[in-house]
Formats: structure tokens, C-alpha cells, sequence
């Protein structure tokens, strides 16, 4: 099949070498729907990046679509800073009764941003001023945004070192199994906290993803997570559970964290909450901790309407009753047993499997054998990314509605560069 070379002159004369994404996947797209991308040519590519994971319910819902439409023709409010609107109202009420109040949460929901990094940026401040301390904790292989707050608890030495000046008051401590085993869980963390000759200040909060989803798929035990949870408990210190990526039922519940039965104090909220790849995030934290005074924290685009319509349908259509859930377990465990398959049809490489959910990666011994297999991916249509540290890792986040078919399609797909690359 001979491909026509897509004219790609006008973003490489005029856009920055910033750009990313495109180097990957070298074609114009056009159009899209559910797990599918067309570029101008017509030819289909399977999505298997769903927008690094802001496209859960896939590329043009057309409940969601129908939803956003209506509201438009209509004349609905498109802009209205932290206004009191019928469509943050719909949201809002929404939000609480299949979301918050099911689980038992009564956390406030502050609407920082229009990008996951402002939600981050917003929950480290609120644990400063709450607990009037500096010090914050991340973990390797962290990642939390590109904003400066944000970079400071991120781990990554390329992202970090784009910062351009000093990364402070950010600590890292090893994720689950970092040490392989080898150190019981936080006793070099608590050891810190508890000798004063440490020379960690002590912590306002700590920050942690439950799945590190660009920091190469890397899961954490529930057990992990709740003794972390004591951890801070015991120390006073605040637990904010990013789950930007992970959330909005990417890992199966609506949030990542409740299969650890775990309550954090502080969550942030963004790509797929608005369910039609629009932007919005949200900061939930406990209500005794809402001590901001007004406009303390403001944003000229945190009270993105249009997404609030399409995050209230979303809700409705796929979060009230269990439904969505059961589908994403099951769809994961489908793709692991493909990708199990895969691994050990090419024992050669060391692939190794890890993921929950619908996230899930691939990880190679020669960092550069992943990037081969996404190159080769895209080149029979399916779209793949990769993550980690060394870029090592095959990671998947296909949308939670794509069907058993398409999966299957995809993974056949994957199956094959991998081979060929082999």
C-alpha cells in the first residue's frame, strides 16, 4: 500500500520544535469517532492513547456531542470565570450524587484551571497554607505537571531540567518497589521524619499517583497505598492522590485510590473529567480544609461551561450504576492475557507486563526497542506511546467504551510490531 507523504511544512516552518506527539506519528488527522482517528487521506488509526487518557469515552461521544450541541445552540453561558451558572449547577449536583456522595466523600470541589498542572498547583498550596509548612514529598518516577510547583514534585530529569532554574522544597522517596524488595515499605521515609538530624523538613503533605502512568505504568499495592495513608496520618502530614490520569475510571472505580479503601485529603481532577477531551480540572479536598479566602487562587479559565455540560452527561451515562466498572475490568484482563502472550512470545527481549484497568505497558530491556515498536504500530494504524523513565515502556490507554473487537484489532496489531521489530 503506497501512503501519500503528508505536507507537513506549515507546522514545521511556523510551530515550535516544542511539539512532541507529532514526531511519532507524522500524518495530518481530520476527523475521529469513538476509537478511531482519520487523517486527511481517510486512513484509520485505532487509538490507543485516547489523549494521554483525556478521552475515556472515546473521540466524539455522540451523547456527549448531542449534550454540548444543544447547550451551544441554545446560547448557553461559554465563558463565566467562577460565575454561578446553570451548567456549573447541573455539574456540581451531578458530581456529588453519583460521584462524592456514593463514596462516602464530603470534599469541596475547587475549579482551578483549565489543565491538570493548575489542579496540582492549587492542591500544593492548599497544603501549605493549611499546615503553614514547605517541605512537600513525591516519589520517583513522578510526574505532575510541567508548572514550576508541579515540576518540583516530578521526577523526571529531561522535564525537571527544563524548569531553568532551582526545583525547591520538594523531597522524592522511592514508589512501591523502587528498592525491588529489598527495604521494608517507608522505613527510610519514617526513619527521616523521625530523626531530627534528618535534614528533611517536615512535610505540609505527600503527593502520589496510584498507577504512574508516565512514569511507565508502575502500580502501587492497596497495601502500599494504605499504610501510606497511615503514615501521613501519624505524622500530620496531608495525602494528596493526583489522579489526573488514573481517575475518571481509567483503573476501573471512578477513582484509582478505592480498591485501597483509602479517603485522601486532597485530589486532583482533570483529562477525562470533562468526557469530551475538553479542558477542565478540579482540586476536591476535605472540607475542614477549605481556608482559602476569596480569590486567593483565581484563573481566567477555570469555569469552562461547555465542559461542565459534557462532564454532567457523562456522569449520567456511564457512572450511575456499576456498569462502566465491570466493563474496564473486564476489557483490561483482555488485554492482559494479549499482552502476557506477547511477552512471552519473545522472551528474548525481557518484556515484562505491568498495568490495571485499562492502563497498561510494555516494558522493554533496550529502552530503544519500544520506541521501535510504536514507530512500527503507527505505520499499520494503531496509535501507541511511550513512558518511563528511559522511554522503555509500550504504554496502552485505549478509551473505556472502545469494544472487545477493536481491542482485539489493536492487540493483533501490537502483536505484529512487536514481531517485526523483534
Amino acid at each position: 500500500m503506497t501512503l501519500t507523504q503528508p505536507d507537513l511544512s506549515i507546522f514545521q516552518t511556523l510551530e515550535s520544535e516544542v511539539r512532541s506527539y507529532c514526531r511519532g506519528w507524522p500524518t495530518v488527522f481530520d476527523r475521529a469517532q469513538g476509537s478511531t482517528l482519520y487523517d486527511e487521506d481517510g486512513r484509520p488509526y485505532l487509538d490507543f492513547f485516547a489523549g494521554a487518557g483525556s478521552l475515556n469515552y472515546g473521540h466524539n461521544n455522540p451523547v456527549l456531542k448531542r449534550a454540548l450541541l444543544d447547550y451551544l445552540e441554545r446560547d448557553g453561558i461559554t465563558h463565566g470565570l467562577d460565575m454561578s451558572t446553570s451548567a456549573k449547577r447541573a455539574f456540581l449536583e451531578t458530581f456529588h450524587e453519583l460521584v462524592l456522595s456514593p463514596r462516602g466523600l464530603d470534599h469541596k470541589v475547587m475549579f482551578t484551571g483549565p489543565t491538570g498542572t493548575n489542579a496540582v498547583e492549587a492542591a500544593l498550596k492548599l497544603a501549605r497554607k493549611v499546615k503553614g509548612r514547605e517541605a512537600i514529598v513525591s516519589f520517583t518516577n513522578a510526574f505532575h505537571g510541567m508548572s514550576l510547583g508541579a515540576l518540583a514534585v516530578t521526577g523526571n530529569a529531561f522535564k525537571r531540567a527544563g524548569a531553568g532554574i532551582p526545583l525547591v522544597h520538594g523531597t522524592p522517596m522511592p514508589f512501591d518497589d523502587y528498592l525491588d524488595g529489598a527495604t521494608p515499605d517507608f522505613l527510610w521515609f519514617e526513619r527521616l521524619l523521625e530523626d531530627s538530624g534528618s535534614g528533611l523538613n517536615k512535610p505540609a503533605a505527600v503527593i502520589v499517583e496510584t498507577v504512574q502512568g508516565e512514569g511507565g505504568i508502575n502500580v502501587a499495592r492497596a497495601e502500599w497505598l494504605r499504610a501510606l495513608a497511615d503514615l501521613c496520618r501519624r505524622h500530620d502530614m496531608l495525602l494528596i492522590v493526583d489522579d489526573i490520569q488514573m481517575g475518571c475510571g481509567r483503573t476501573g472505580p471512578f477513582f484509582s485510590f478505592e480498591d485501597a479503601g483509602i479517603v485522601p485529603d486532597i485530589i486532583t481532577v482533570s483529562k477525562s473529567i470533562s468526557g469530551y477531551g475538553l479542558p477542565l480540572a478540579l482540586c476536591l479536598f476535605r472540607r475542614e480544609l477549605d481556608i482559602w479566602e476569596p480569590g486567593e487562587h483565581n484563573g481566567t479559565f477555570r469555569g469552562n461551561n461547555p465542559a461542565f455540560v459534557t462532564a454532567a452527561a457523562a456522569l449520567r451515562t456511564y457512572w450511575a450504576d456499576a456498569q462502566t466498572e465491570k466493563q474496564t475490568v473486564s476489557r483490561g484482563e483482555q488485554v492482559e492475557a494479549a499482552l502476557r502472550a506477547i511477552a512471552a512470545e519473545h522472551p528474548e527481549t525481557g518484556a515484562r507486563v505491568r498495568g490495571r484497568g485499562l492502563a497498561w505497558g510494555l516494558v522493554f530491556e533496550e529502552p530503544a526497542r519500544a520506541g521501535a515498536v510504536c514507530r512500527r504500530a503507527f505505520e499499520l494504524g494503531l496509535l501507541v506511546e511511550t513512558s518511563g523513565p528511559e522511554d522503555e515502556v509500550v504504554k496502552l490507554l485505549p478509551p473505556l467504551t472502545i469494544d472487545p473487537a477493536e481491542l482485539d484489532e489493536g492487540l493483533r496489531t501490537l502483536a505484529r510490531a512487536v514481531r517485526e521489530t523483534a
